[in-house]
């Protein structure tokens, strides 16, 4: 008895870590479902400003304790296209002049969850020039600056006027942490289209 209790100290430590991290593990391949389905719907084009189609992000997202504007996850969707002299449009009459020239830029953003939990590793354009539907107006993404996807350079390089679709699942996992050992736990997976 007396060696049970000695060995049991070191012992439950390793076994509550073994069950923390499975789980997350089992909460990441969740994550990265969400993230690829959701993915997959964006890059077709599908609405998610629209609340029936945010409802079908959440039902995938099951379990993991996301609703359609707040709880513990946030899915967030970004389309990004690279500029050219072609997408550099008037008032710009040179690509000189315009701001945003050969740079990858966001052209949609939408966040379904908690948008207050994470921020996209992408970039993050400012609230004031993404409109109701998570588009981007031409005249904002030509010139400002916080509609740059700067990040995206690391990812992938696309060739003037070409778009990608990207989808990040973010889930904050508080239940899984140990405290002292492992806190703020959460879950991440991007996909790219």
């Amino acid at each position: 008895m007396v060696e049970f209790a000695l060995v049991s100290m070191f012992l439950l430590p390793i076994l509550f870590g073994v069950f923390s991290i499975g789980m997350s593990l089992t909460m990441s391949v969740q994550a990265a479902v969400v993230a690829r389905d959701s993915g997959a719907m964006f890059m077709r084009y599908v609405d998610f400003s629209t609340s029936g189609n945010k409802a079908l992000i959440v039902r995938i997202a099951r379990g993991m304790g996301m609703t359609e504007t707040g709880g513990n996850g946030a899915v967030i969707l970004t389309q990004i296209m690279k500029l050219g002299a072609a997408q550099c449009v008037p008032p710009y009459a040179t690509t000189a002049s315009c701001p945003n020239f050969d740079r990858h830029v966001i052209i949609k953003r939408i966040i379904i969850g908690n948008a207050a939990l994470t921020t996209s590793s992408v970039g993050t354009p400012a609230p004031s020039i993404i409109g109701t539907d998570g588009a981007i107006t031409p005249a904002n993404y030509l010139a400002d600056v916080t509609a740059r996807a700067d990040a995206f350079n690391g990812l992938m390089n696309l060739g003037a006027g070409e778009v990608a679709f990207v989808s990040e699942a973010y889930f904050s996992t508080p239940y899984l942490d140990m405290p002292g050992i492992r806190t703020n736990s959460f879950v991440y997976q991007r996909s790219v289209f």
